[in-house]
This record gives structure tokens, C-alpha cells and sequence, in this order.
């Protein structure tokens, strides 16, 4: 019922946007209205199935292709949770930012954020290959969708880059499901267990990695993050970065379930591709001047740490340590929890800030935290998190990946302690180098003096719009504090592929963590809420005291430039300033690469060699983009140019080409026989 409910929602919600259109406020908002609606209808789907048994909804005479279903069991329910959790305050914030007039709103958005929710819906509830991969489908379309329909120049490039590594993985999951149905005669997830060890089991294994980790943005899969997520408007970025990118979560921990032990090559590869890609997304995020960029970069960092965490998982099933697998999984889906959460808010942020400013670039939004406080707040709570900063949640899902990481120890293989001790020196890069991308971030575009652009343009977004903030800002903090609840309930979610009992040994006490293993350290996060403030205060205190109250007082003095008094520059650190330290420690990884060009005066003079105008420009490079993507494509349009010429039109040649096809098709029947 509630299944029906949701999906009858997002159904309607397409048809007033296609029907009504976005001239009037009322067309504008009933669809995100409705997105609210059922959400929140598969919201309480999701608490109902993780907390009670799992349910079966079937409906093989719509498609009337086999056997099709919807099953909804305890992994599901978690997932249903928290993404449509998301997804009522990701609408509620949608709502809040249509509604201005002067606000450019195409028809179209709202069809593919609906699209979207549905998509995630019925892949998180799929009990068979051909509703899982028609749904995935559909949430490709509803990328392509958001990502086309704000038609800016110069972005066509962004939306094929991500139907294309949308195709990418959806090739990889059909020929992976293909090989696995073909070897048991079942289109039903559930009947692959019967695959057993082998090729074939080892193939499935690799393309469903490579299938989820496309959508996920795993090295070398992640270019289109950088550039998918900035190219569509406003909330859409945060359903595509907080609901949508982790059904490839879901997908990954699904077939862990189904497919079990995989091969131990494959599990140093995930150990170390979660690694490098975590290393290598924070690293980009750090350098970049625009703040969509600097976000969408965060995401492949933190896709880095679930697919890390989820090697500890799989070096559990290859050791068959239970316990090891607990701690993995748990680890994993706390640092979802927190990425998709911190996400939300970031991009939910951004988009009023964008909204009310006209521009992400840093340097512009410097100050616009005192000048929008709602969507500031939730913005630093977002920024903090995702550095890894108690007491956030994002500070207790990666204490439980790093202890993780130090359970090499316990293994006797060789490959397996490697791998995890260099994902665990990666990892621990990342979340030093994490602290400072964000408190760039923080202290230039939040705080400080705002500028010009940021003081004559800013405001707040509506009061719906609040209140997704807030609940997202709630998210951020508030989690961390019931930490013990959340790993009560991520353990029932849990329960299809480990033990109940084994998740919640994380449970040192009712409200101390510990990382499963008893004796190796321990956390309480919710004391941390009261320690923290106390502490503060008693600082606070003892500083008042012991200065007299000198500690108030405002002193006044000339602004500090440099070490040469005849410098005269602006007396702040921009976005480019702060981060060029790192481009030119890092410049081997990210590229660097300094241009100076010559300007020309504009009345023609010859000038003074003293007073040559120049500007100086540093750029940075992705090397993948650079060094394999970009040859690949001219490679592969080369091609495509001298297929071209085969469509001469001729119908007696393309009876030839069809011949030939067939000739070589029964050529390669017979040889394999």
C-alpha cells in the first residue's frame, strides 16, 4: 500500500509539471509538494520493514516479463530510511526555492526529481534482474534529465559525460546479471546464491564492483562527478549526490549478500582504488574555486571512504571472521550516513546562496553566512561533518573506518595486511588534508566581511525551505549524539548479511562504541556533546577571570600585509591564496600548471619594462580526464568518423553488410562448438 502510495505521488507530481508548467507559483511547487508526500510515504515504508519482517509486493502481470516483484526486507528498510529521509527535506528545500519569480525555473526539473525518487525506490525494493535494471535505467534518464535541462552553454559536455558513465555502469550490471541468471536460470536476486566459486562467480564479482562503483565515483569512474553534479540546479545536486549516488551503496552491500566470498586480488583492489580515490577527490576539492566544484569533489572523496571501508567488509568474507565483516559494514554505512546527510545540506545550501548571489565563486560568497544565517548554519554543519570534526557524525564514522583499517593484525595473509595498511595511510591523508579543504571553506565564504555582491543580494530562502535545513543541520550534529540508536538500527538493517548480534558488539556499554573487537579503544560521541560544551565554557570562564574582562574589549589595529611595509594589497587570504600552498607541494598529482600572459595596453603606448601588466594563472589538471579520457575520445569519435562512411545509403550495401554479419556470426557458432 505504501509502495503505491509513494509511487502515485511521484507519478502525479510529473504530470502537474508537465501539464500546469512553471509559470504560476502553484504549478510550480505541487510537485515538489507531492515529492514530500511520498517520501514520506516510503520513509515510513523503510522504519516499518527494518523493525519487522520482510514483505514481497507482486506484480508480473504489468511487464509480463517472468517473474516480477518488489521485496522489502531489513537491508532495504535501511536504506529506505535514510535515502527518503533525505529525500522529504531535499523537497521541502525544493519547495522554498521555486517559488520566487525572478527565479529562472525550467519545466522539466521537477520531472526528473521525481523520476529520480522513484527510480531509487523501486531499485532499493527490485527482487529481480529486470525490474533492477529498468529502474536503473530510469535513473540515468533522470540524470540526463537534470543535468540537460538548465541548457547553459558550455555544459552539453557535463550531461553526456554523466549518461555516459551512467551507461557505462549499466552495462556492467547487465552483463554481470546476464552471466549470473545464464548460470542459474533465474532472473530472482535472490536464487544467485547457488553460484559458486569459479570464473564466473569472479567475473559477476568484478563487473558488480565496477557497475556500482561507477555510480558511486570510484577512480577511474569519477569524472563526471566534478562536472554532472554543478551542471543541474539547485536541490537537484543534493537528490543526485545524497539519494541517488548511494544506491550504488545499496548495490555494493546487496551483493555482498548474494554473491559472498570474493576473490582476495579483487579485495586488495577495492582496498586500495577506496584509497586512492578518497586521497585524490580531497586533494581536487582542496585546490578548486568554486564551491559546487569543491563539494562535488568532497563526493569522490567520500566514496573513497565507503568503498575502503567496504575492503575491511570483504577481507571479513575472505577470512570468514564474521566479526571483521561486522565492523566493515558498520563502518561503511556510517560514513554513508554521514555523506549523505552532509551532502544534502551542502548542496541544499548552495543552492539558496547561488539562488540569492548569482555565483559560487569563493572569492564572492566571502561573508554570506552572517548575511543568510538558515542556510550558513546548515552549510557549517555540513562542511564540518564531512571534515571529520567532533562532535559530528562525519568525526564517528571515520573513527570507525581508521580503527578498521588497524585490524590488519589480526590477519595471517600477506596481500590482504598490505592492503589494508595502505588504504589506512591513504584514509589517514585524506582527513588531514579533509580539515583543511573545509576550513578554507568555512572561513572564506562563511564568515568575514561579506562583499559587495554578497551584502546588496543575499536572502533567505522561504519558511519550508527552513525547515529542510534545519532538519538537515539536525542530521549533521544531532546523530552523533545518539550514535548508540543509530548503530541499534543499522544493525537490524544489517541483518541479511551478518549477524545481529555481531553488529551491535560495537556496543562497548549503552552509550560507549567501541570497534566490535573488545580491548583495542573505545568512543562515547554522545558524552562528547557533554564534554565539549563544558570544557568550552570552563575556558571561557577562566579567561574572563584571569584577563579582568580585558578579553572583551575590542583593540583596534593597522591591518598586517606582509613583511614589507610598501606592500599594499587587499589585507585577506582569497580562495586562491589559501590553497596554492598545496597546489605547489601536490603539483605532480594535481597537474599544475602556470600560465602568464602579457596584457597589451589598451591605447597602444609602448610601456614602461617597470610596468609591463601581466596576469599570472595557475591551473590545475585531473590526470585521468587528461591522460585517458580525452585520447580515448578522440579514439573512439576517429572511429565513429570512419563508421560514417558506411551509411552510403545504398540498400544493396547494407544487404552486403548484413550478410557479411551473418557469415561471421556462423563462423564463430561453429568454431565454439
Amino acid at each position: 500500500m505504501l509502495v503505491a502510495a509513494g509511487l502515485a505521488c511521484f507519478a502525479a507530481g510529473v504530470v502537474v509539471d508537465a501539464v500546469g508548467g512553471v509559470r504560476h507559483v502553484v504549478t510550480r511547487v505541487v510537485p515538489y509538494a507531492l515529492a514530500i508526500a511520498g517520501s514520506a510515504c516510503f520513509l515510513a515504508l523503510g522504519i516499518h520493514a527494518t523493525t519487522t519482517a520482510a514483505t514481497t509486493v507482486d506484480f508480473s502481470a504489468v511487464f509480463g516479463v517472468g517473474h516480477n516483484a518488489l521485496r522489502i526486507d531489513h537491508l532495504a528498510g535501511l536504506f529506505l530510511t535514510l535515502l527518503f529521509g533525505l529525500g522529504v527535506a531535499v523537497s521541502a528545500c525544493f519547495v522554498s526555492w521555486v517559488r520566487p519569480a525572478d527565479r529562472q525555473h525550467r519545466r522539466g526539473t521537477a520531472t526528473g526529481y521525481l523520476l529520480l525518487l522513484g527510480a531509487v525506490a523501486v531499485i532499493l525494493c527490485a527482487a529481480d534482474a529486470f525490474t533492477f535494471l529498468f529502474a536503473w535505467e530510469a535513473l540515468t534518464v533522470s540524470f540526463y534529465m537534470l543535468t540537460a535541462v538548465t541548457r547553459r552553454k558550455g555544459q552539453t559536455g557535463a550531461t553526456w559525460s554523466t549518461v555516459g558513465m551512467g551507461k557505462v555502469s549499466g552495462a556492467a550490471l547487465l552483463f554481470a546479471f546476464l552471466l549470473l541468471a545464464g548460470h542459474t536460470g533465474s532472473l530472482t536476486l535472490a536464487r544467485w546464491h547457488a553460484v559458486g566459486p569459479g570464473a564466473v562467480h569472479d567475473v559477476a564479482w568484478t563487473l558488480v564492483v565496477v557497475g556500482f562503483g561507477a555510480k558511486l565515483g570510484i577512480v577511474p569512474f569519477q569524472v563526471w562527478m566534478p562536472v554532472g553534479y554543478p551542471a543541474a540546479p539547485g536541490p537537484a545536486r543534493a537528490a543526485m549526490a545524497g539519494i541517488a549516488a548511494n544506491v550504488g551503496v545499496y548495490g555494493l552491500w546487496r551483493f555482498l549478500g548474494i554473491l559472498g566470498r570474493p576473490p582476495v586480488w579483487l579485495v586488495v583492489i577495492v582496498l586500495l582504488a577506496g584509497g586512492a580515490t578518497a586521497l585524490l577527490g580531497i586533494v581536487f576539492a582542496a585546490v578548486q574555486g568554486r564551491l559546487a566544484r569543491v563539494i562535488a569533489y568532497s563526493s569522490v572523496e567520500n566514496a573513497g571512504l565507503i568503498v575502503t571501508a567496504y575492503g575491511v567488509a570483504l577481507t571479513g568474507a575472505v577470512v570468514r571472521s564474521e566479526l571483521l565483516m561486522a565492523m566493515g559494514l558498520l563502518a561503511a554505512t556510517l560514513q554513508t550516513v554521514a555523506h549523505a546527510i552532509a551532502k544534502s545540506a551542502l548542496f541544499s545550501s548552495l543552492a539558496n546562496v547561488e539562488g540569492a548571489v548569482g555565483s559560487d565563486d569563493l572569492d564572492v560568497l566571502r561573508g554570506v553566512g552572517r548575511r543568510m544565517p538558515w542556510s550558513g548554519a546548515a552549510f557549517g554543519a555540513g562542511a564540518v561533518a564531512l571534515a571529520g570534526l567532533p562532535p559530528t557524525i562525519g568525526f564517528v564514522s571515520e573513527w570507525f573506518i581508521l580503527e578498521a583499517l588497524m585490524q590488519q593484525f589480526r590477519l595471517s595473509g600477506l596481500a590482504l595486511r598490505l592492503g589494508l595498511a595502505g588504504a589506512g595511510a591513504l584514509v589517514a591523508l585524506t582527513t588531514g588534508v579533509a580539515a583543511l579543504t573545509f576550513l578554507r571553506v568555512l572561513g572564506l565564504a562563511l564568515l568575514g566581511r561579506p562583499t559587495a555582491a554578497v551584502a546588496g543580494r543575499a536572502r533567505e530562502t522561504g519558511v519550508v525551505g527552513k525547515a529542510g535545513l534545519v532538519a538537515l543541520l539536525a542530521g549533521c550534529l544531532g546523530v552523533a549524539a545518539v550514535s548508540p540508536w543509530e548503530v541499534r538500527y543499522i544493525a537490524l538493517g544489517l541483518s541479511p548479511l551478518v549477524r545481529h548480534g555481531a553488529t551491535t558488539a560495537a556496543l562497548k556499554s549503552p552509550w560507549v562504541l567501541q570497534p566490535v573487537f573488545q580491548g583495542f579503544s573505545i568512543l562515547s560521541p554522545s558524552w562528547l556533546w557533554i564534554a565539549m560544551p563544558t570544557a568550552f565554557l570552563a575556558v571561557f570562564a577562566m579567561t574572563l577571570a584571569l584577563s579582568r574582562g580585558r578579553y572583551l574589549r575590542v583593540r583596534r589595529v593597522p591591518a598586517w600585509h606582509s613583511a614589507t611595509s610598501a606592500v599594499s594589497k587587499p589585507a585577506a587570504y582569497t580562495a586562491f591564496g589559501f590553497a596554492n600552498p598545496l597546489r605547489r607541494v601536490l603539483g605532480n598529482v594535481l597537474g599544475t600548471r602556470r600560465v602568464v600572459t602579457i596584457l597589451e595596453p589598451e591605447d597602444g603606448r609602448q610601456p614602461v619594462l617597470t610596468e609591463v601588466p601581466v596576469v599570472a594563472e595557475t591551473r590545475v589538471v585531473e590526470p585521468l580526464e587528461t591522460y585517458v579520457y580525452r585520447p580515448l575520445r578522440t579514439g573512439v569519435l576517429a572511429v565513429a568518423r570512419l563508421a560514417k562512411r558506411l551509411q552510403s545509403g545504398n540498400l544493396n550495401a547494407y544487404v552486403a553488410y548484413m550478410l557479411i554479419a551473418l557469415l561471421i556470426a556462423l563462423a564463430v557458432t561453429a568454431a565454439l562448438q
